[in-house]
């Protein structure tokens, strides 16, 4: 944009910031001239004097700040008292109340016209905390006195600083995107150029990227070097048209601007703890000037499509055509006007995304863009905003934050719903997690992270034993029985998302990506194989640590009934046995649950290790199996132990797992159980016994003692029937499927 089209002097400025306000002069003049006029006279001097000093009286001290500092002459004295007085007070007030959109536009004017000392013109840009919107007009006016020249650098510096921090209360934007070019011009100055990126990350769209402004940025990059506000600048311009950005740019470079919210944030903070206390419910919202009744923090209401005026208004004044309107581009379909499924596949190629990023997550019609369009710029938009919040509002970090752990909650809500739509994780809550766990105390929020930590996207196990697994494992040794079952629940989840990942990945991969794949799936498979190991180490230890509970061997056996069916649900070349200590207290469980869950999953095993034995044989895989003959030797263990205890009755004898419950003759007889051989087979097992009382109270008539011993041969097989109806499915497949029933006879005397 050209300089003589937005420069104006200061008088014009300060005329058409007050051609918007209540003009205080003109305000007073006619309060006088009424004074003095109501008997149809004109007042006399005194008079005049009089009704000044009693209005002066009356009039607000912060409307006679105002008044005090547009009629004081150029470069006062920053000593003077009457100045100091008056910029006590419009601190005093902006950091208890606030300012309204009219004062802001005001104080901008003038801490931008350089009719003051550079201290006091940085007072007054750090005291401009606004209670609700800041206007379009407002950001505009303020721009134009850069233009000037009048200001110092330290002066530009500030406003532009402010200007990020209140990015998001400017009601519009149209107008200030304009004015790109002007922003643009900044990064030529040293001291400006990394707030000036900032702004113009922020403030960049499609339309915006030019092929001479990429040149002039890499012409930037090499006076100043690979700076991090350039590289984020660069990369943005690279996603939106990635055809203009030949070069090639670090893929792990992360956006990094300087947090530019310090000044005001604090401010913000406490007007709204002294007008509106503590309480998390019931409080008006100083942003959100729509809802009066609720109180939600300046990041939350990112969360909502911002109404931009420009579409919304509907008054002749409104619909006038502006200058700089004539400059910008009507070929982008307004997303507040998105509301139906229909229009946004009529719309989807002039949509363009909303300033406030966050609010994507509480759409479903813009995650369906963001899940249908190809734009990286999107997540690197999502990457940065959130990953400021997280840091920023975490309330563990943070002490001022506790107080409002439920907003916290209700965020870190939003965010999952977010991920289980788009079927991926963010990267920006991946480092949340890996920064804060260290630090969490497990209470906090903790529904809200697990689910979190179950969307972390495919990682070396290297990576997450340290930033993830480690602190994890802490806490879960720490915890209560509830904790422990939620981890164990959002491991599984875990675990489950990079299953789906796979299949998905693998069903739209092309043959050109063969090798690709190869790569990635044996990333996959190793990382996957760790966390199960990771887990099986976690259940073996917490089994003892809380006495073998029924409640936890559901969540247990719960995530081994996905790793058993790995290969041939998920097509991955794996498969890893539940450890001993898992396998044995379920076998031995006093609980039919998990007996019968148990022998579902080892039914499941068999049927996955013949697949792939057979598919290795016939050398159908594309990658080398993860598959050793010690994987069969011990699921070969398992199920001798498994048909030795339910079946056989000798377990004792034939159990060859070192960690088994072999026991030699000796030991056993001085345990003075009687036929402690059959101890744990279908009839005498403690899971079972019940069923078995159940069958022989209702094969015997009268009052008889149940005697277990009358459960064989026939009455065998009519109790394994009588089991089967029990909903005891998963003892029923094993059976079926691990134990050859040749005869009659043999199983009869199998059973004795």
């Amino acid at each position: 944009m050209k300089r003589g089209v937005t420069a104006k002097t200061p008088k014009q400025a300060l005329t058409h910031s007050c051609q918007k306000q209540t003009d205080l002069s003109a305000w007073k003049a006619s309060v006088l001239q009424t004074t003095g006029c109501k008997n149809g006279q004109k007042p006399t001097g005194d008079e005049q004097q009089t009704a000044s000093d009693d209005f002066d009286h009356r009039q607000d001290p912060l409307e006679e700040a105002l008044t005090y500092l547009k009629k004081a002459k150029d470069r006062t004295s920053q000593k003077n008292e009457v100045l100091q007085k008056h910029l006590v007070t419009v601190e005093k007030i902006a950091q208890e109340k606030g300012l309204a959109p009219e004062e802001l536009d005001i104080l901008l004017n003038i801490a931008l016209s350089g009719k003051f000392a550079e201290v006091v013109s940085t007072r007054l840009l750090k005291n401009l905390v606004p209670t609700s919107v800041i206007t379009e007009d407002s950001v505009i006016s303020a721009v134009s006195w850069l233009c000037v020249g009048k200001c110092s650098r330290t002066t530009q510096v500030i406003f532009l600083k402010w200007l990020i921090a209140m990015f998001d209360f400017i009601d519009q934007k149209e107008q200030v995107n304009a004015l790109y070019g002007f922003f643009f011009g900044f990064l030529q100055v040293e001291k400006l150029f990394p707030f000036a990126c900032h702004v113009l990350y922020l403030l960049t769209r499609k339309k915006n990227v030019k092929p001479f402004r990429v040149r002039r940025i890499l012409d930037l990059q090499t006076k100043f070097g690979a700076e991090p506000p350039l590289q984020a600048l660069l990369s943005l311009y690279k996603n939106f048209c990635p055809e203009m950005v030949s070069v090639t740019l670090p893929t792990n470079t992360k956006v990094q601007f300087k947090n530019s919210e310090n000044l005001w944030k604090m401010a913000i903070s406490n007007i709204k703890r002294r007008l509106y206390g503590t309480p998390l419910t019931s409080q008006p919202n100083l942003i959100d000037t729509t809802c009066p009744q609720s109180r939600k923090r300046k990041w939350h209401t990112k969360l909502v499509l911002p109404v931009s005026s420009a579409h919304s208004s509907s008054s002749p004044e409104s619909q006038r055509t502006s200058p700089i309107d004539l400059i910008g581009h009507g070929d982008t379909f307004p997303v507040e006007q998105l509301q139906t499924f229909p229009q946004l596949l009529e719309n989807i190629h002039c949509l363009e995304l909303p300033s406030r990023i966050g609010s994507v997550l509480a759409n479903r019609l813009l995650l369906h863009y963001v899940n249908c369009v190809s734009d990286d710029s999107v997540y690197r938009r999502m990457y940065y905003w959130m990953g400021q919040t997280l840091r920023e509002e975490c309330p563990w970090h943070k002490v001022e934050n506790q107080q409002f752990e439920q907003e916290f909650k209700d965020f870190l809500r939003k965010i999952f719903e977010a991920e289980c739509f788009l079927q991926e994780g963010f990267s920006s809550c991946e480092e949340f997690l890996y920064r804060s766990l260290p630090f969490w105390d497990g209470c906090s929020c903790r529904s809200q992270v697990l689910q979190l930590v179950s969307w972390i996207p495919l990682s070396t196990f290297s990576e997450m034993k340290s930033y993830l697994f480690k602190p994890l494992a802490q806490l879960f040794f720490t915890s209560s029985l509830y904790f422990k079952c939620s981890v164990l629940e959002c491991l599984r989840e875990l675990l489950l998302n990079w299953l789906n990942w796979h299949i998905m990945q693998k069903g739209t991969t092309t043959k050109s990506a063969a090798d690709l794949l190869n790569t990635t799936l044996s990333g996959l498979v190793s990382s996957v194989a760790d966390l199960i190991h990771f887990v099986g180490w976690l259940s073996t230890v917490a089994l003892r640590l809380e006495n073998n509970s029924a409640f936890l061997m559901h969540f247990i056996l719960d995530f081994y009934e996905i790793v058993s069916d790995v290969y041939l649900m998920f097509n991955l070349p794996l498969v890893v046995m539940p450890p001993a200590g898992v396998f044995y207290t379920a076998l031995l469980s006093m609980d039919s649950v998990s007996l019968d869950h148990l022998c579902y999953i080892m039914y499941r095993y068999r049927a996955n290790l013949i697949a792939a034995k057979q598919n290795q044989q016939a050398k159908k895989t594309v990658l080398q199996f993860k598959f050793s003959s010690q994987t069969c030797q011990e699921y070969n263990q398992y199920i001798t132990a498994m048909v030795g205890c339910l079946w056989t009755s000798n377990v004792f004898q034939k159990d060859f797992h070192h960690q088994g419950i072999r026991m030699d003759p000796e030991v056993l007889e001085r345990t003075r159980v009687k036929a402690y051989r059959k101890s744990f087979n279908i009839v005498y097992h403690p899971a079972l016994t019940g069923y078995a009382m159940l069958f022989l109270q209702e094969a015997q008539s009268g009052d008889r003692t149940p005697n277990f011993q009358l459960i064989q041969g026939r009455r065998w097989e009519w109790y394994l029937e009588y089991l089967y109806t029990q909903e005891l499915q998963g003892l029923k497949l094993f059976i079926k499927s691990s134990i050859n029933r040749a005869s009659q006879s043999s199983q009869a005397q199998a059973s004795k």
